[in-house]
């Protein structure tokens, strides 16, 4: 009976030992697969990081290429701007074309007068067609004004000031107080005028007429 015993735990301990490693067997795959998947994971996140880095790089990258372009925008629109108040300011002249081509007929500089007086006329950089004209006590902006007579003639209408300029000479005049300022003013060019007429004075109005109308 004791043998017959002994002899069934001998037969039965080799499957118990199987039982036994299949039992266990499982566990290390499974470990070494819960390993492996977390080895995946933190190797995913460190390279996700790099990409996203990349990203941002090239979305700061895009951002500037796009914000280039706005500030070109920009300064055309600063240029057509400037360009709208300098025209602008000529619109605010006021001046006629034929006023315009008056102001290009205007002698400037220092010009001599009779009397040691003497007039600067200057043209206004600021203000197309119109001048600067000063001298000893007075100061005038002034602009071309028509005339029927052909003479160029400048005007300060605030102050009440006039410049007239003809072919041999200039005077100026304050019209508020009825005063010349100064009188045969002489650039130049008038001068030369000047001297021509004299030398071949143009013939009087006095002799046109017959003789028993004078």
């Amino acid at each position: 009976m004791k043998n017959l015993f002994a002899i069934t735990l001998l037969a039965m301990a080799p499957a118990v030992v199987l039982a036994q490693a299949q039992a266990t067997a499982p566990k290390s795959p499974a470990k070494n697969a819960s390993s492996a998947a977390a080895k995946k994971s933190s190797a995913a996140k460190a390279a996700a990081k790099p990409r996203a880095k990349t990203t941002a790089k090239a979305d700061d990258k895009v951002l500037v290429a796009k914000a280039q372009p706005s500030r070109t925008k920009a300064v055309a629109v600063g240029a057509v701007a400037a360009g709208a108040v300098g025209a602008a300011g000529v619109a605010a002249a006021g001046l006629t074309q034929q006023e315009l081509s008056i102001a290009e007929q205007v002698h400037v500089g220092h010009i001599p007068c009779e009397l040691g007086a003497s007039v600067n006329v200057t043209a206004d950089a600021n203000a197309p067609g119109h001048f600067h004209v000063d001298g000893k006590g007075f100061k005038y902006h002034m602009a071309p004004v028509a005339t029927t007579t052909g003479a160029v003639r400048l005007e300060d209408q605030k102050a009440g000031a006039v410049w007239l300029q003809i072919a041999n000479k200039s005077m100026l005049m304050d019209q508020k107080r009825g005063q010349r300022l100064a009188d045969e003013c002489m650039s130049p060019a008038q001068y030369q005028v000047a001297q021509a007429i004299k030398k071949n004075p143009p013939p009087s109005v006095l002799d046109a007429l017959p003789n028993n109308a004078r």
